[in-house]
């Protein structure tokens, strides 16, 4: 199997990482692969917001806030134990980065096609880090949603959504899954 195959069949989600600093050559290597990522039309519609300490120390107001809606709206018995939880998950990894896709409220189908695009630069992203030893999780959480995130990072939300977050450090730990097989996702017609 070439490395290229390796990687690709390798990559898993990895939620721990350890306290190693990612270097800055390995996330410029990422931010590269992303670029190159496939995109109808040329429209390049991704941009990549690094979060370093000082942005995501401004996000935890608003992170302790909707923890604590969500451990009340789940008759949590704990709820600081939940806010903790959910401060350490943008504290504690190594590098989190925004991922934004362009708008264009106009064009439904162009925005549509602009979102895929951020998937695949999303998705070069993460197999580069892999590729270089270095785990990632992409994250939707209500965090990404919040429109105080949107102001944190000074993103236009009339013209950017954030898809989400990629939290990635070097991996505490390699989830083992369970994959569907190839005869499970494919329909071959004659």
């Amino acid at each position: 199997m070439s490395k290229v195959q390796d990687v690709l069949n390798s990559r898993r989600t990895v939620y721990k990482f350890t306290e190693q600093e990612v270097e800055q050559d390995k996330i410029d290597q990422a931010l590269l692969a992303a670029s190159n990522a496939p995109c109808h039309k040329h429209t390049h519609p991704w941009k990549f917001f690094i979060m370093g300490k000082q942005i995501r120390q401004e996000l935890i107001p608003t992170i302790t806030k909707l923890a604590q809606q969500k451990s009340q709206k789940n008759n949590s018995n704990d709820l600081a134990r939940d806010v903790q939880r959910a401060v350490n998950k943008i504290v504690l990894p190594p590098v989190i980065i925004a991922v934004a896709s362009k708008k264009t409220p106009d064009d439904e189908f162009r925005e549509k096609e602009d979102y895929a695009a951020s998937v695949c630069a999303l998705q070069n992203l993460v197999l580069s880090f892999w590729d270089n030893g270095i785990g990632s999780q992409w994250t939707t959480g209500a965090i990404t949603r919040h429109q105080e995130t949107y102001s944190a990072l000074t993103i236009d939300s009339t013209k950017w959504e954030i898809i989400g977050f990629v939290k990635s450090g070097y991996p505490a730990a390699v989830p083992k899954v369970n994959k569907l097989s190839v005869d499970e996702i494919s329909v071959y017609f004659d």
